[in-house]
């Protein structure tokens, strides 16, 4: 097998070495989402007409970012929001406001796994590319909805506001400028339209509603989507693993990746994502037959092996741009070997301003040395810097990685992420011992293919389903 040397002087080794980092508290961590949530909680009865004593979440708001650019807008939305008077443009700098806390969170968080990790933020970003046309009728529209969806709040919701959506979003998606946010509010819609009447809810994810408000009242905005140029990235694409997102209707997988430059250049962090409609009886390892014709990479990562890139686009925050005619199969390469030398000296890539948000924190690490535990029903490692927990409920059925793999294991490559208020590890492989023969098991590895009989028999399944829907969808056009 092809190798190469540690770089930069770098032994190879652990991450999150750092004793007691982990659990240690963060300077206003605490105060920046307690803000965030009261207001959550104005958005969750509604904004048309706040009661007196709902008003501390919005002056929260406003004195959170006193001492920043906002401050003359956001305390005047406040205001004005307090007397049952907001318009959209005062939505908009509440949205900001919150959108701003939630970034500083993440960058303390982020602050805090470099700390971990020992490893440095690529800051460097291009000069920024105006973004395509956008039919400003259509992000009017948007923003309105989402007004009158803040003054009747969670618990005012029902069908007919609603519904007001689909019309937005029937008339955005054939503009590909407009797509993204599209996606987000039919996702959004759909999400709400399960919920009505909001009356009659028990239980509201107001974090969760109250981010997906923010950012698409922040993505209708003109401009939103202007970005720095896209680079190129050359050299040899050594993958970690691969983050599987599946829902009912769609799938997306995302591979965690080092880059090691032809120029010679230090190693960098990227990321290579296809996402797929799929039907919602193709399930487990089904999925991978929709994803593995749209991109090469995930053959290579089930097989083991290192792509070579040509001048392949890529962006400011390390998202590759994939295509075919820029990559080519490489050498074979071990994840485990990447991630014990090269990973500890792989740069990161800067977050774009919308995508700081505490939930988006994924840093690849490395981990060895620990032992494993169980607390109640949660796997445990405890590692030099502390007890931290598994979140083995993101493990995908779509491969051999399984919570009772990982509880045996004595290496793990994974992605550091914050969740309920504390630090976890999303498992994307791990070694484990197997007839006294160390073995590694990944996510991923049923990417390209598999012998295995539960991956052969889903992958069947899933073959037989879109058949059949093809032939029902074939029987319907020749109707």
């Amino acid at each position: 097998m092809h190798w190469f040397p540690p770089t930069r002087g770098q032994e190879p080794g652990s991450d999150l070495e750092a004793a007691g980092l982990v659990a240690a508290p963060i300077d206003g961590l605490d105060e920046a989402l307690a803000v965030v949530d009261a207001f959550d909680r104005m958005l969750t009865a509604g904004l048309l007409r706040p009661r007196a004593d709902q008003s501390a979440g919005l002056t929260g708001l406003a004195d959170a970012v006193a001492g920043s650019p906002l401050a003359a807008r956001v305390a005047e939305a406040a205001e004005k929001a307090a007397a049952g008077g907001a318009g959209e443009d005062h939505f908009v700098a509440l949205a900001a406001a919150r959108t701003a806390l939630l970034g500083s969170a993440h960058d303390a968080l982020a602050a805090r796994a470099e700390e971990l990790t020992g490893r440095t933020p690529d800051d460097t970003t291009g000069p920024t590319a105006p973004g395509e046309g956008q039919a400003p009728n259509l992000l009017a529209a948007a923003r309105s909805w989402l007004s009158d969806l803040a003054r009747a709040g969670w618990q005012g919701i029902d069908h007919d506001l609603v519904s007001g959506a689909s019309q937005i979003v029937s008339a955005m998606l054939p503009d590909t400028s407009l797509r993204r946010l599209a996606t987000l509010l039919d996702g959004f819609a759909a999400e709400l339209a399960a919920s009505c009447p909001g009356a009659s809810l028990e239980r509201v994810p107001a974090r969760r509603w109250g981010d997906l408000w923010a950012r698409a009242l922040l993505l209708a905005l003109p401009g939103a989507t202007d970005a720095p140029a896209p680079g190129t990235a050359t050299g040899r694409l050594l993958p970690l693993g691969v983050d599987l997102h599946e829902h009912a209707t769609a799938v997306q997988a995302q591979v965690h990746a080092v880059l090691e430059p032809m120029d010679g250049g230090p190693p960098r962090l990227l990321r290579a994502a296809v996402s797929v409609p799929k039907p919602d009886t193709v399930v487990e390892a089904g999925v991978w037959q929709l994803l593995r014709p749209h991109m090469s990479l995930l053959a290579a990562l089930g097989e083991g092996r290192a792509m070579d890139l040509d001048a392949m686009p890529v962006t400011a925050q390390g998202d590759l741009i994939w295509s075919e005619e820029h990559a080519r199969p490489g050498e074979a390469a071990d994840a485990f070997a990447t991630a014990r030398v090269a990973l500890p000296t792989a740069s990161v890539p800067a977050t774009a301003p919308l995508d700081r948000h505490p939930a988006r924190l994924a840093v690849p690490v490395f981990l060895e040395g620990y032992t494993t535990r169980q607390d109640g029903e949660a796997t445990v490692f405890d590692l030099p810097s502390g007890p931290l927990a598994v979140d083995t409920d993101r493990i995908p059925t779509a491969g051999p990685l399984t919570p009772e793999t990982v509880a045996a294991s004595t290496a793990c490559i994974g992605l550091l992420r914050w969740d309920d208020d504390t630090f976890t590890v999303q498992p994307l492989a791990v070694e484990t011992t197997v007839r006294k023969k160390t073995v590694a098991l990944h996510a991923g590895a049923w990417a390209g293919g598999t012998t295995d009989k539960n991956g052969v028999r889903a992958e069947k399944a899933a073959t037989d389903a879109v058949k059949v829907l093809r032939e029902r969808a074939g029987r319907l056009l020749r109707k």
